[in-house]
């Protein structure tokens, strides 16, 4: 059996985990992912074991700590859309924070060093002018973002109890697919804004729809902070370089610092495609701030790390190149 520490990725069978997961692979780290494959693609699992299982199974979770030697996890499982945790805000609890919950406890009992946790911008609500940084404070308007808070206030509590070291990394808004093409966001009944905009240029819709056009930004449409895929997973990769070198808990937004509009997504995704595509409009919806932009400056200072991908053209090239193959 190889004796090198594993690394278990939650949830590395799904859109973010997976792109993860293949880097780890690629700089030759041993992985062992974990995921009910709910939500995930068995056959997005390259260069990596896959165990099918939930997070909330403490004894398959300590089994798999013990067994394969873990000194770090990486933990994206979660469900992640905001209406259905509104609609069903105790399964998010259950899903997001009780599990959570069992997998620290899990880590605390084996021993775990290193931690890097999936968190998300949904942890600041609406903030003030519509930039967040990492002091801004923590106001989340739906149940996916306070249990992905409650997550990070038991990840800082049980670090201070332990010597569990963690990163938790706040994403923006998350978009594109593998530069290569090897993986991608297969996502069923996508909410992401890049990816329904390829579908419906492709014809798997029949038109995208924008919600509210009277906002008070650029052209009336909201504005937001659309971070490549391959940067965000390379954020993760950077991070744990970081704990590894003995770097102190940290949490840190994954933006590029600027924003787009709806439409400059719906223009972006029109060049990759190389026609427009059917577009409607509906009325604002509740909660859905104007604008949300990362404050990116700390996770450049403290990890050290270059975007590669800050293009929105090349965002809209790689999800439709993606969206064309699947």
């Amino acid at each position: 059996m190889d004796k090198r520490n594993a690394i278990l990725v939650t949830g590395g069978a799904g859109y973010i985990g997976s792109h993860v997961v293949l880097q780890l692979a690629e700089q030759g780290e041993r992985v062992v992912v974990l995921d009910d494959l709910s939500t995930g693609f068995a056959e997005a699992v390259l260069g990596a074991e896959l165990i099918v299982g939930n997070v909330g199974d403490t004894a398959l979770v300590e089994r798999l700590l013990r067994e394969h030697g873990v000194d770090t996890v990486i933990h994206f499982a979660a469900r992640t859309i905001v209406p259905e945790s509104v609609a069903d805000p105790l399964r998010y609890y259950a899903n997001n924070t009780c599990a959570t919950r069992n997998l620290l406890a899990c880590c605390a009992q084996a021993g775990v060093e290193h931690f890097v946790f999936s968190s998300t911008a949904a942890v600041y609500g609406i903030p003030a002018g519509g930039l967040a940084g990492e002091d801004t404070p923590t106001l989340p308007i739906n149940p996916y973002g306070t249990s992905k808070l409650m997550s990070e206030w038991m990840l800082r509590d049980l670090a201070a109890a332990s010597a569990l070291r963690y990163v938790a990394l706040r994403y923006f808004n998350v978009a594109g697919c593998d530069p290569q093409g090897r993986i991608g966001q297969s996502t069923k009944n996508a909410t992401l804004l890049v990816k329904v905009a390829c579908e419906a240029a492709l014809g798997k819709r029949e038109h995208l729809l924008v919600f509210g056009t009277d906002y008070p930004t650029a052209d009336g449409t909201g504005v937001r902070d659309y971070i490549h895929v391959d940067d965000l997973a390379r954020a993760h990769l950077d991070a744990l370089r970081y704990l590894r070198g003995g770097g102190a808990s940290a949490t840190l937004n994954c933006g590029y610092g600027h924003g787009y509009s709806v439409r400059d997504v719906i223009a972006a995704v029109g060049r990759a495609h190389g026609a427009a595509f059917p577009v409607e409009t509906r009325p604002r919806r509740a909660g859905d701030p104007p604008s949300l932009i990362a404050d990116a400056r700390r996770i450049r200072e403290v990890l050290d790390w270059q975007p590669r991908c800050d293009d929105l053209d090349l965002i809209a090239r790689t999800a439709l190149a993606w969206e064309r193959k699947i």
